[in-house]
């Protein structure tokens, strides 16, 4: 029990080196300027990545529940050294494209991981409810991360177009040491005697047998969508509004400072507010990114995607806890695995033909366009979701 007090803090700094990412604010420009890509092959790209991630999303949730989290995301480290390493000799598409399915797989083995080996070890202290505000504050730390990785990438990009690569391998070998210096927390999970048939079992339970798990999965996934397509065309869409290039480093850093903060106090605006009061700050949140993006534009029309972020980093833990608290303990990575999968093949596929409306209609009339998307279908899926809510409340069956 004391070594797994020291998991928390250990997570909080895995979350940090995680999102220490010196390339993500100019890997778009290295894309296109180095490698040669189109838009729609970056979009093509990334929902490749996306399969690559679901390929073994939910295989490497339900391992990690059997062989332990701290397992998994040493493994996931590993495996982001050599995926970053790959990309210091890349020189085409076929190059970038095996250093993304590597880092898709260190990411799969990640994703659950690290929220399950959280909330097992608040669970083995008995500090449940802390969990919301660890979770935010591991997002915060990972944000952080992310802004200080950015906030001069765009210097050393000019100085040494491979120097952010580089740098991402040794962050990568001290997340390495941080894993496997972490406690494997006590779980409960019952005797298996069919590994497919228990895998199959969770994913029914997670999409069938309980509607309200069913409508948190979906709701996350469509709320996942609509703050994840700018990532890959805010610095296109910088690009032709003139933005300096010096200015792409700190602008992703605040984006990111932006999530990291909403993060931190998303357990304190929830607490206030409420599901259905989040829900609708939710909505107001994309459908005002949106317009601004897609409308209004301009120099400064970039600002309008830090209210993206923001949504991003308030739903993060307030939709992680509905998940965990709807998931048995011991099927935990499992289940927030098959949450990802869902957002994952979702991606593959709306992904390259966002793409291709980006090169033909340009950035700017994709986001309008995307503005009526999500205006469709965020409120039924936000409705069906409060509705089930309510009746967990009320103690009505789910099922």
């Amino acid at each position: 029990m004391k070594n797994l007090d020291r998991n928390v803090p250990k997570l909080y700094a895995f979350a940090f080196l995680q999102m220490t990412l010196f390339p993500m604010a100019i890997i778009t420009l290295f894309w296109k300027d180095h490698i040669g890509l189109t838009l729609a092959q970056i979009l093509l790209l990334q929902s490749i990545f996306s399969v690559a991630t679901v390929i073994l999303e939910y295989p490497s949730g339900y391992v990690s529940d059997r062989v332990g989290y701290r397992v998994s995301l040493t493994i996931a480290s590993v495996l982001g050294m050599a995926g970053w390493g790959f990309y210091t000799v890349a020189h085409s598409f076929a190059d970038v494209l095996v250093a993304e399915i590597l880092l898709g797989i260190s990411l799969s083995f990640i994703s659950g991981s690290d929220s399950a080996l959280l909330y097992e070890t608040l669970r083995a202290e008995g500090q449940l409810d802390r969990y919301a505000r660890c979770e935010g504050r591991m997002t915060g730390f990972s944000q952080t991360g992310e802004a200080c990785g950015a906030l001069c990438a765009g210097l050393i990009y000019a100085a040494a177009p491979l120097l952010p690569f580089f740098l991402q391998v040794g962050v990568w070998l001290l997340a390495f040491l941080v894993t496997t210096s972490i406690s494997e927390p006590p779980r409960h999970r019952k005797p298996t005697r069919s590994h497919l048939k228990e895998a199959w079992g969770i994913a029914r339970y997670a999409f069938l047998e309980n509607k309200l798990l069913r409508y948190t999965i979906l709701l996350n996934t469509i709320l996942g969508l609509s703050s994840f397509f700018p990532v890959w065309l805010i610095q296109p869409y910088m690009r032709h509004a003139g933005v300096p290039l010096t200015w792409f480093g700190p602008v992703w850093a605040g984006a990111n400072l932006m999530v990291a903060l909403s993060a931190m106090a998303s357990h304190r605006l929830h607490d206030r507010l409420g599901d259905r009061g989040m829900m609708i700050l939710f909505f107001a949140l994309i459908a005002t990114g949106y317009f601004g993006l897609g409308i209004i534009g301009g120099l400064w029309g970039f600002l309008f995607y830090y209210l993206l972020t923001c949504m991003r980093g308030l739903r993060g833990p307030m939709m992680l806890s509905h998940t965990q608290g709807e998931t048995p303990s011991g099927q935990r990575a499992s289940v927030l695995s098959l949450q990802t999968l869902s957002f994952r093949i979702s991606f593959a596929c709306i992904g390259p033909v966002v793409g291709k409306v980006a090169d033909k209609a340009g950035v700017q009339g994709t986001f309008h366009l995307l503005l009526y998307l999500f205006l469709l279908a965020v409120p039924p899926l936000a409705y069906l979701w409060l509705r089930r809510v309510r009746l967990r409340y009320e103690g009505a069956p789910l099922s």
